[in-house]
C-alpha cells in the first residue's frame, strides 16, 4: 500500500502579519463608509507597519514560501491599492463626478500595475532601490493628506470648490509615480542583525517622540519627502551622467531599462 502524500501546509507566523495588514485595509474602508476618516487613516498606517514586518519575520524565521509572497501581494493590492482609492473617493473625489472616479481608478490601476511589475522584476532589480514609488508610500501620501485635512477640522470636502481638485492632484501624482522608473531607496540593505552605535538607538527614540507630537502632520511630512526623493535622486544622477535605471541585469522579458 502506497503511503499517502503529505499535505503541504503554510507557515502561520508571517501570514498572520499579512492577514493583519489586510484587515487594516478592510477596516479603513469600513471606517470611511461611516465617515470616520481619522480611523481609516490609522488603519492604513497600521497596515503599512504590519506589511513591513511580514517579510522580515519570514526571513528571520526562515519561513519564506511562494504562498506567502502571493498572499502579501494580494493584501497589498487591497490595503494600498483599492482601499486608498475608495477612501479618497468617498472623502473628496465624488464631488468631481466622473473625473473623481476616474482619478480614483487611475490610482487603483497604477497600484495593480506596480505590484505586478514588482513581482515579475523581483530578480533583476537592484535591491537597494524600488522601481517607482512603492504602493505603501503612495497610500501614505493619499491617506496622510486626508488625515491632515480631517485633523484640521476640514469636513464635507466633496462639496467644496477647491479641495477636491487638490486631492485629485495628490491622487494622480501618487498613482502615476508608482508606475514610473524613478528610483526610490528601499532600505533593504539595512541589516538589523548587526550591532550599531548607541547613538542610533537614541536617534530612533527621538524619531518616535517626534512622531507622537502630531502624528498626522509628521507622518505626512515624512512621506512627502520620500515621495519627492526619487525624483531628486533621478535628477542628480542625470546631472552627473550616471545610469539611472534600477534594472540590474538584462532579461528575456520586454525591455524595461528605465529612463535615460
Amino acid at each position: 500500500m502506497l503511503p499517502r502524500p503529505r499535505r503541504r501546509g503554510i507557515y502561520v507566523l508571517p501570514n498572520l502579519f499579512t492577514l493583519a495588514a489586510l484587515f487594516g485595509g478592510f477596516y479603513a474602508v469600513v471606517m470611511a463608509m461611516n465617515g470616520r476618516f481619522e480611523h481609516a487613516a490609522i488603519g492604513i498606517f497600521c497596515s503599512m507597519v504590519l506589511d513591513s514586518l511580514d517579510g522580515r519575520v519570514a526571513r528571520m524565521t526562515n519561513t519564506q514560501s511562494a504562498f506567502g509572497e502571493q498572499m502579501d501581494s494580494l493584501a497589498d493590492m487591497v490595503s494600498f491599492g483599492a482601499a486608498p482609492a475608495l477612501i479618497v473617493y468617498e472623502w473628496a473625489l465624488k464631488g468631481l463626478g466622473k473625473a473623481g472616479w476616474i482619478a480614483a481608478f487611475v490610482y487603483c490601476a497604477c497600484a495593480a500595475l506596480r505590484l505586478a511589475r514588482f513581482n515579475t522584476n523581483i530578480g533583476i532589480v537592484d535591491k537597494r532601490f524600488f522601481q517607482g514609488l512603492p504602493s505603501p508610500a503612495a497610500a501614505a501620501l493619499v491617506i496622510g493628506f486626508i488625515w491632515v485635512a480631517d485633523d484640521s477640522g476640514l469636513t464635507h470636502v466633496s462639496t467644496l470648490a477647491f479641495w477636491p481638485w487638490v486631492t485629485c492632484a495628490v491622487v494622480l501624482y501618487s498613482g502615476l509615480t508608482m508606475v514610473t522608473n524613478v528610483p526610490f531607496y528601499s532600505f533593504k540593505d539595512v541589516n538589523f542583525k548587526r550591532t550599531v552605535p548607541f547613538i542610533v538607538i537614541v536617534l530612533i527614540a527621538l524619531g518616535l517622540a517626534i512622531v507622537t507630537l502630531h502624528p498626522p502632520v509628521v507622518l505626512f511630512g515624512v512621506f512627502c519627502v520620500y515621495g519627492l526623493s526619487g525624483y531628486v535622486v533621478y535628477a542628480w544622477r542625470k546631472m552627473k551622467g550616471q545610469h539611472v535605471s534600477v534594472i540590474a541585469t538584462s532579461t528575456d522579458e520586454p525591455d524595461e531599462r528605465g529612463l535615460h
